[in-house]
């Protein structure tokens, strides 16, 4: 369905459904409660409705709990102006009659608003309309134009190079078996092989209570989503362990780079693996009932984790079966070639040491492939690279061996090991946004190059292909409106208070949980989407937008955008701002965008 059928659905829609709730709320309320004093009006209801004609002409006559609705001045009931003095001229019997409000059942009125509710719900939501969201799409935090953007540079590990879940297994098995091996650790953890799809990336992780969990955009921890071991932490018990609240103060959730002394935040793909095995090990003491600590767990795995990139494990399996572990290499050929072909500068900068580099980018590029690059930094030792300026660059001969000449200037066609970023500003001149960066790592890779240097950052963030998918469904789609309209209901329906009313809206509440919960496991059954909570945006998610100019799954994105293509993010309202776009009036909640706005995304 095409933007402007669905910008006519939605205006019609909207008109149809501020007469049709009025109406049916009256016509109920007069046909439960008998007459009025004067039979006129309800007559006149009836009629109105009948004829399709607006009730809003029905002046003086508003359900309870609905906006006034303006009226005109009676002239048999007005106040005169004379100066300072007012005359109050009164009713008649008959007018006082007339003008008498039914009494009106407030738990037949808020049942009948949540089954127009439910109605309307079903029709805003047209076949089809639903596979809008492009998982191919660059979206925008800031504004940026290609157009003056010079210089492209890039991160390597899931930038360049996008790897087969297969890695996580590997990653995992290895550490698994040195923990045990190596540690010590209980045999018994050998047994707990690698859960895909239980962890997610941006969770955090409390180092002395053993416990991963989701936490929002405001230290918030999701209920719900806290899990020690295996096994979820019912939601009293989180309440108790932080002290009678899910709050986890700022100075505990994390530094600049994620790592607090109480919480760490687990922020990179391969921290997958890392959350899992913590998950697994902490399974096994709490199910044996062995008397551990946490603490000592955590860096043991940290450790166990490392020892897989450090002794080289990972680069082995991967050159040994580059076909196997890395994915849609000829896209990367593709952008890189394509960005190369008009006259733009390339760089790379990645921890990864440079023959697993090479050896990646001959496969994916071909032999030639530094030919593409103006400058080729390896074992950067980022984030340091970036905030330091202790290590000096030093050159590798063709045979990757370290050179012992002074650096003078960062030359085409040769291989920098360590190094900073301050002589890098130095000796190119590289500076500000005419300079895009491409990382998948928030911190490490993107917050310095956007707080303190001023370059334009690109995020890649592969789980967007998985919650795009998710997003386009209809279950998602239908749930989420009529979530978003039950949300609504509720905060407009707050002051009945009788005690009918109250239960009705314990109904909703309720109602309204198993919804959420419905939603969040769509995308992952133990902490659902990395981008949000219950309705919050996530930790992970407030850094994304702090760190990051643009983000998309792939850099292949870029192929779908001329290089002169300027980004704009969409204006979104803020909570004291009203909505310049249609709303989603007719279900009374007046802070989501409506389907029209949805139309407008790729």
């Amino acid at each position: 369905m095409s933007c402007q059928k669905i910008r006519k659905f939605s205006h019609a829609l909207l008109q149809k459904s501020k007469a049709a709730s009025l109406c049916r709320v009256l016509k109920t309320s007069v046909a439960s409660y008998g007459n009025v004093a004067s039979r006129g009006p309800t007559n006149q209801i009836g009629k109105c409705c009948e004829n399709g004609q607006s009730c809003g002409s029905n002046s003086g006559i508003q359900a309870t709990g609905s906006p006034a609705i303006p009226t005109s001045p009676s002239p048999a009931n007005h106040r005169q102006v004379a100066g300072k003095k007012f005359k109050e001229v009164s009713p008649t019997f008959s007018e006082r009659a007339f003008t008498t409000a039914p009494k009106i059942d407030s738990k037949m009125y808020l049942w009948s608003r949540y089954n127009e509710m439910k109605r309307l719900v079903h029709d805003l939501i047209p076949p089809g309309v639903c596979n809008l969201l492009n998982p191919s799409t660059i979206y925008a935090n800031n504004e940026v134009d290609l157009d003056k953007v010079e210089i492209y540079g890039f991160d390597y590990d899931y930038t360049l190079a996008l790897y087969s879940n297969t890695l996580d297994t590997m990653i995992y098995n290895t550490a698994r078996d040195f923990l045990v091996k190596h540690y010590k650790y209980p045999e018994g953890i050998s047994k707990y092989d690698y859960i895909p799809n239980f962890a997610a990336r941006g969770l955090h992780y409390d180092i002395q209570k053993g416990l991963l969990m989701k936490i929002d955009a405001f230290h918030y921890i999701q209920l719900g989503t806290v899990y020690r071991g295996l096994n979820p932490v019912p939601d009293e018990e989180v309440l108790e362990l932080y002290g009678g609240t899910n709050h986890v103060p700022l100075e505990e959730v994390s530094g600049f780079y994620g790592k607090g002394p109480v919480m760490k935040q687990f922020m990179d793909v391969f921290s997958i693996p890392e959350m899992t095995l913590l998950a697994a090990a902490n399974d096994y003491f709490n199910s044996n009932d062995i008397e551990y600590d946490p603490g000592h767990l955590y860096k043991d795995v940290s450790d166990a984790i490392g020892m897989v990139h450090i002794k080289g494990y990972m680069y082995k399996w991967i050159m040994q079966d580059l076909e196997k572990y890395i994915l849609r290499g000829d896209e990367t050929y593709a952008v890189l070639h394509r960005l190369a072909s008009h006259g733009k500068k390339l760089f790379l900068i990645t921890n990864s040491p440079f023959s697993f580099v090479d050896k990646g980018m001959k496969y994916m590029v071909g032999k030639d492939w530094r030919d593409l690059f103006d400058i080729v930094i390896v074992q950067a030792d980022k984030p340091h690279f970036f905030n330091s300026c202790g290590k000096p660059f030093r050159r590798l001969d063709s045979n990757g061996d370290l050179q012992w000449d002074k650096i003078k200037s960062l030359d085409k066609g040769q291989v920098y090991k360590q190094g900073n970023l301050f002589d890098f500003l130095r000796l190119t001149g590289w500076r500000g946004s005419k300079v895009l960066y491409f990382g998948d790592h928030l911190y490490s890779d993107l917050a310095d190059l956007m707080l303190r240097h001023g370059w334009r950052t690109g995020a890649i963030v592969p789980e967007l292909e998985v919650e795009t998918r998710v997003v386009n469904t209809e279950q998602y789609a239908q749930g989420l409106t009529w979530l978003q309209a039950l949300t609504g209901l509720l905060e407009r329906m707050q002051m009945h208070r009788d005690p009918e009313s109250k239960k009705v809206l314990q109904d909703w509440l309720k109602e309204r949980e198993e919804l959420r919960a419905v939603t969040k496991n769509l995308f992952n059954p133990h902490f659902g989407s990395i981008f949000r909570t219950c309705h919050n945006p996530t930790y992970f998610s407030r850094r994304l937008c702090r760190f990051s100019d643009v983000y998309m799954a792939s850099i292949s994105c870029l192929l779908n955008y001329d290089l002169s293509y300027t980004f704009y993010p969409r204006r979104t309202p803020l909570q004291h701002e009203a909505p310049l776009w249609m709303d989603q009036l007719c279900t009374g909640c007046m802070k989501t965008p409506f389907l029209e706005e949805m139309a407008h995304i790729r």
